[in-house]
């Protein structure tokens, strides 16, 4: 069976375990089905996720002249507290900065190999926890923009990590009796006077379920220099898919490349 398109970050539904879907040109695969079998992938190309032209992927699925125009490539993506579509001042294009930036955000502790801080919109909860790769999560605040949602990152910033180490997360390994209640109670006196008001007990912890088994060693792939890539699928945690062996492919890291997909039967 062979498919082929452009590669967009998989597709999640919170089940018990998680379910994941390849998403080539908009075409869903249910990878967990496929566990247990051999496939080859083979890079022929590439497809940037704005423009769509065939030019070498710079960075978050952009050719290189999107990544540094592009509203959805904006530096606010990556550091919230940047944002200033709250005072009505735009970065590249201010319509889309505003509907992407004042929504409702989250402010979130998660443990993928530690525990670290977040923020995302509200409504990609779950799915930025599953993509992340999160064990555990737990909402802290919910601000009504992501400017304030971003201070208050960077004040907990000061204290966790922010970003995911991706090979302690895929290691697997944490404590089942891990409560991130206690890490909340911990930081409310870190956050910013000005947004104490967010701070939030409410939610409970969520645990998530992944199609996954850590192995014992673990290799990333990449496309660039593996083109041509051949192994049996084991499981699937945050974006990577994992294969017999301990080799590794990170779905988000290839984002715009074009595939072909070939299943053994």
């Amino acid at each position: 069976m062979i498919f082929s398109g452009q590669v967009l970050k998989m597709m999640t539904q919170n089940a018990q375990p998680i379910q994941y879907y390849l998403n080539l040109s908009h075409d869903l695969i249910n990878m967990n089905q496929l566990i247990g079998k051999e496939m080859k992938i083979n890079h022929i190309g590439f497809e940037c996720v704005n423009c769509s032209n065939d030019e070498k992927i710079y960075r978050m699925g952009f050719c290189k002249k999107c990544f540094f125009e592009s509203p959805y490539a904006s530096e606010t993506i990556i550091r919230p507290e940047l944002s200033t579509a709250h005072l009505g001042v735009g970065d590249r294009d201010l319509e889309v900065e505003q509907a992407i930036q004042l929504a409702p955000h989250i402010v979130y502790l998660a443990y993928t190999g530690d525990v670290k801080v977040g923020v995302t919109r509200a409504t990609q909860i779950p799915t930025r926890w599953i993509d992340q790769g999160a064990t555990f999560a737990l909402p802290i605040a919910k601000t009504d923009n992501r400017y304030e949602a971003g201070m208050i990152e960077v004040a907990m910033k000061e204290h966790l990590a922010d970003k995911t180490n991706w090979r302690k997360m895929l290691e697997d390994d944490f404590e089942d009796d891990l409560d991130l209640a206690d890490f909340r109670e911990k930081v409310k006196d870190y956050f910013p006077d000005q947004f104490k008001n967010f701070y939030s007990r409410e939610n409970e912890m969520v645990r998530l379920d992944y199609p996954y088994e850590a192995p014992e060693k673990i290799t990333s792939v990449s496309l660039d220099k593996i083109p041509n890539f051949k192994g049996v699928l084991r499981g699937i945690k945050g974006q990577y898919l994992s294969f017999e062996g301990g080799d590794f492919i990170n779905v988000r890291a290839h984002e715009g490349y074009m595939i072909e997909l070939d299943i053994n039967n």
